[in-house]
């Protein structure tokens, strides 16, 4: 795709605003990264959280929902100073290459100063704002109990910063238009095809496309679940076939009628999860089917679904091919000793098997690891997109995690294998 629009530059951008994009954000921008810039395609940050009602995040002595969490990390990142914009895809890059790592406000960067505290256009903030933001986040990764949930995010006026609701420049809820806090027309930070610091990001939201440049990039993707169709599971093609996302989001975000009695495939912990979804929303849930020989989930968790739940377990099975046309009707199970048998429901949930949100990466050719450190220095990684499928307070600490790694290659470091 060919944009001739201005490159805008900014020192870091984080592609994702699920926990670890949101964790990243928040450490950059507390610690004087610049301007922090993170980007998020869905129309609300906090990734998959923010459609899981159910409890289990947060710590011991400050239990959040899934939508809790989520707010507390946005709320951090704001807090810090980074600039959030939703609605916005990444479509390409180019460049993905070395670096220029000469970043004002990173001690031990060449030609830096003191190290400063970031705001909202890369200006100091407040100490006790930083603070603010670093205790929130500590609380959401686990290192430490209490702090304040988060600040609401508004439904409707597209921007909300620091102090609360009120429109601010610190962060943009839409794609379009000139930056936060910029006349239209301004370019902040705008550079020459010549004098790039480091890839250059081609991205569309509601105000068109655009590109932006980089000293680093930190991707942070996350995973999804297979859908029926990576499955290669046969039959007709009926309404009522969902993932534990999709079913989430259409009963919790969505308010959506989902069925009345379903098949959850998998034991996982996220299988419970999608149950628990399920029996909020009033659907019976006729089967978990998994075709190990026990539930991959905690014992107590499995234990309460089936004896308090009265939700059967069924192992060593498969599920062989899906039935009906227009709505499910029923699927056919085999079991490893090769019976059948149809298990009558309009609702399946397939669960678990995640895969890596991985594109971006890989029209790159930017090879990904076990550490924060791709391929390509500079670019970074965190979250789902490593570890798919790993739990909301493991992706907040690889993002924070990745946020020091990116400091320390901004002040001077090498980059490991170079």
């Amino acid at each position: 795709m060919t944009v001739n629009a201005p490159v805008r530059r900014v020192d870091v951008l984080v592609v994702g605003a699920g926990p670890a994009g949101l964790a990243a954000a928040a450490r950059l921008a507390a610690a004087g990264a610049g301007r922090v810039e993170v980007l998020e395609r869905e129309e609300r940050p906090g990734g998959a959280p923010r459609y899981c009602a159910h409890g289990g995040f947060g710590t011991w002595t400050r239990p959040l929902t899934g939508p809790g969490y989520a707010r507390l990390l946005t709320g951090a990142a704001v807090s810090a100073g980074a600039v959030v914009r939703t609605g916005v895809t990444v479509l390409e890059w180019t460049g993905a290459g070395p670096a220029s790592r000469t970043t004002p406000g990173i001690a031990g960067a060449p030609g830096a100063g003191a190290t400063a505290t970031a705001g909202p256009d890369g200006g100091p903030r407040s100490p006790g704002t930083r603070a603010g933001a670093t205790a929130a986040l500590d609380a959401a990764a686990g290192d430490a109990a209490g702090g304040p949930e988060a600040r609401r995010v508004p439904p409707t006026d597209g921007t909300f910063g620091p102090g609360g609701d009120a429109p601010s420049a610190a962060v943009t809820l839409s794609g379009g238009g000139p930056a936060p806090g910029r006349p239209a027309g301004a370019v902040p930070g705008a550079v020459t095809d010549g004098d790039l610091p480091g890839p250059v990001l081609t991205l569309v939201g509601p105000g068109g496309p655009e590109r932006v440049t980089a000293r680093a990039v930190v991707l942070a993707t996350g995973a999804r679940e297979r859908p029926r169709a990576a499955r290669l599971v046969p039959g007709t093609r009926p309404a009522g076939v969902y993932t534990t996302g999709e079913l989430q989001q259409a009963v919790h975000l969505f308010g959506q009628p989902v069925g009345t009695r379903a098949v959850v495939a998998g034991a996982e912990p996220v299988s419970y999860a999608a149950a628990g979804t399920l029996l909020a929303a009033g659907v019976t849930v006729a089967a978990l089917v998994t075709e190990e020989n026990h539930a991959q989930a905690p014992s107590a968790r499995a234990q309460s679904a089936r004896l308090v739940h009265r939700i059967p377990l069924l192992t060593g099975t498969a599920v062989a091919e899906l039935l009906g046309h227009g709505r499910l009707s029923g699927v056919r199970l085999r079991h490893r000793d090769g019976r059948t048998a149809v298990l009558p429901c309009d609702t399946i949930v397939f669960t678990g098997d995640f895969v890596a949100e991985n594109e971006l990466a890989r029209t790159a050719g930017v090879r990904l690891g076990a550490s924060p450190h791709t391929s390509h220095p500079g670019v970074f990684a965190a979250g789902g997109l490593l570890h798919p499928g790993q739990r909301a307070r493991a992706a907040t600490r690889d993002g924070a995690a990745a946020a020091g790694a990116v400091l320390r290659w901004l002040a001077g470091a090498p980059w490991p294998g170079a």
